[in-house]
């Protein structure tokens, strides 16, 4: 019988049988590798010569004297190699799976990062790759299919229910049902069956080990506040599990779309549409009706347009050791702007909820208090959906000049 866990009365393994042994074989390798010192070594050495770890503590010198009040300090998992906090989870994944013998990983992706992330660890150790992606966010994100056909994975389109996430999810299990013998599921955020959860984290914790270590060096001091946009969960609790035995604040930021009374967000935990339920092989809060079935969701954002998020985070909100807010599309674009325009930092538009949070409370704090925002991935990737956000009339003429010039 698989062994499984539950973080409070969220987490656990509902799985079919099908894929009993599969997972039996997951949590082996997982906890053979966690007692295996040299296994954290291998890691952290690939994550240095390949990923350019660590990533800077940016203190942001104008935002802080724009805004008044605490010190602001920037984690730059953008400059991770990939260009977001994704590779941390799939180098991690990829030394488990060579521990496994498997020769093929597949994956889920919604914003596309990790899906670029997975097809890299890929191209590097030599596996066979396949990508599943929402219908939806392929149209959206189309920079990142474009490198991850070049980078060698099959890029498959999901066209099934509401094309985003949740249904590419859904088709990656479908397909590691049926060829479990050779194949890994790189599942790309901190939700799932166990030993998923706390296997994202694990990898991800790298970074709230080097923010903390960066932060006492720096400022001689704790940080009042760390904040992290929150849409599966694994940027978020990868910068939290550095704090989580400290006295410091941890605010998750979801995606809010149209705002929280509109029936269009992605907001779980911090709006009164969540609840708890059992899909996807966990339990967690979810966007559900009455009847439990999943509800549409909306973000400018396709990282953070999740139906579900980890069950490590539902428990820690319960017991109120993380304060979870949320950020409308409309405010999203604003701090985008504004940390573009103050700092020249081109924040992820997932990223960018958090720094939303972080600049609404920033002025109410001291000058001698700091805070750190997760700056989980880059936002050049997102230049269509921005440039579309903003209606920006030369970008729109500059697409019209290229699409005329491909049907010539």
């Amino acid at each position: 019988m698989i062994t499984t866990k539950y973080y409070g009365k969220f987490g656990g393994a509902y799985i079919p049988e099908i894929l009993v042994s599969t997972f039996e074989q997951l949590v082996n390798a997982f906890e053979e590798a966690k007692r295996d010192p040299q296994f954290w070594k291998e890691y952290t050495a690939i994550m240095s010569n390949y990923s350019c770890r660590p990533t800077p503590l940016t203190y942001a010198e104008n935002l802080t004297k724009h805004l008044g009040g605490a010190r602001i300090y920037i984690k730059r998992e953008d400059l991770n190699h990939t260009g977001a906090h994704k590779a941390n989870n799939v180098m991690g994944q990829g030394l488990l799976v060579k521990r496994m013998g498997k020769t093929r990983v597949i994956a889920e992706t919604g914003a596309g990062q990790h899906g670029v992330a997975t097809a890299t660890m890929a191209a590097k150790f030599g596996f066979a790759c396949t990508i599943y992606m929402g219908e939806k966010d392929v149209e959206r994100q189309r920079p990142n299919v474009f490198w991850m056909e070049r980078l060698g994975a099959t890029v498959v389109p999901v066209t099934d229910g509401t094309r985003i996430l949740k249904d590419a999810i859904n088709e990656a299990f479908r397909d590691w049902s049926a060829n479990m013998d050779d194949t890994h599921y790189v599942l790309g955020t901190a939700c799932g069956a166990h030993p998923f959860p706390e296997m994202v984290m694990y990898f991800q914790s790298i970074i709230g080990k080097e923010a903390r270590k960066q932060v006492m060096d720096i400022t001689g001091r704790l940080p009042k506040r760390v904040y992290a946009c929150v849409g599966g969960g694994s940027n978020a609790l990868g910068i939290f599990s550095g704090f989580l035995n400290d006295p410091v604040e941890l605010v998750g930021v979801e995606a809010g779309g149209k705002g929280l009374d509109s029936g269009m967000h992605a907001s779980r935990l911090a709006s009164k549409d969540g609840s708890p339920g059992i899909a996807q092989g966990y339990k967690t809060y979810f966007l559900q009706n009455k009847d439990g079935q999943m509800m549409e969701t909306h973000s400018v954002s396709a990282g953070l347009d999740y139906v579900g998020v980890s069950p490590i985070l539902a428990d820690l909100k319960e017991k109120g050791r993380i304060r979870f807010e949320a950020a409308t599309d409309k405010e999203v674009l604003d701090a985008f702007t504004l940390t573009l325009r103050k700092e020249g930092l081109i924040p992820a538009l997932e990223s960018s909820h958090a720094f939303v949070q972080a600049y609404k409370e920033a002025g109410s704090l001291t000058k001698d208090d700091v805070i750190i925002i997760n700056q989980s991935g880059r936002g050049d990737k997102d230049i269509f959906t921005v440039a579309d956000a903003f209606k920006d009339p030369e970008w729109m003429k500059f697409i019209k000049k290229k699409a005329e010039n491909y049907g010539a």
